[in-house]
């Protein structure tokens, strides 16, 4: 696996990305509505086109993860279904650890899987909010790697 900054995100990789995010949502999201995933789906765009770092996980030359860095702050983590529980995420984030800094992350209370994972990486909790950024009743969990 091979894992690059990409510097233009162009329509066909925001195509690729969405490909990966969208599975994955509905795979992990499980509390969301297909209603829901379909409104956050037209924001994810200019999400991805937003982050200042924005690293693609490659294998096969395929992009099967991705995830987005502002300041020191995970904003997005995905990885293709397939792929997940193989070691791309913690790979993707050992990269940006030791590339970006990284330290910090928020994630969906109701994720149980990601709040696990991130905790067996060395994240903590924080904060709680009742509502996400949104204003919706998903709490969310603000995470910061111990030091």
């Amino acid at each position: 696996m091979k894992i690059y900054q990409t510097k233009k995100v162009t329509n066909n990789l925001i195509k690729t990305l969405i490909n990966i995010w969208e599975p994955a949502v509905i795979k992990t999201h499980t509390f969301l509505t297909s209603k829901e995933i379909e409104n956050i789906k037209k924001y994810v765009p200019l999400a991805i086109k937003s982050v200042p770092i924005l690293l693609i996980a490659i294998t096969n030359k395929k992009v099967i993860a991705f995830i987005g860095i502002n300041d020191q702050k995970i904003e997005m983590l995905f990885v293709k279904n397939e792929f997940q529980g193989l070691g791309v995420g913690k790979k993707l984030i050992e990269y940006a650890k030791n590339n970006y800094n990284i330290n910090e992350i928020t994630v969906n209370e109701q994720n149980k899987k990601a709040l696990g994972f991130y905790k067996h990486l060395g994240f903590q909790e924080y904060k709680r909010s009742n509502l996400d950024e949104e204003g919706n009743p998903y709490p969310i969990i603000y995470m910061k790697i111990k030091s």
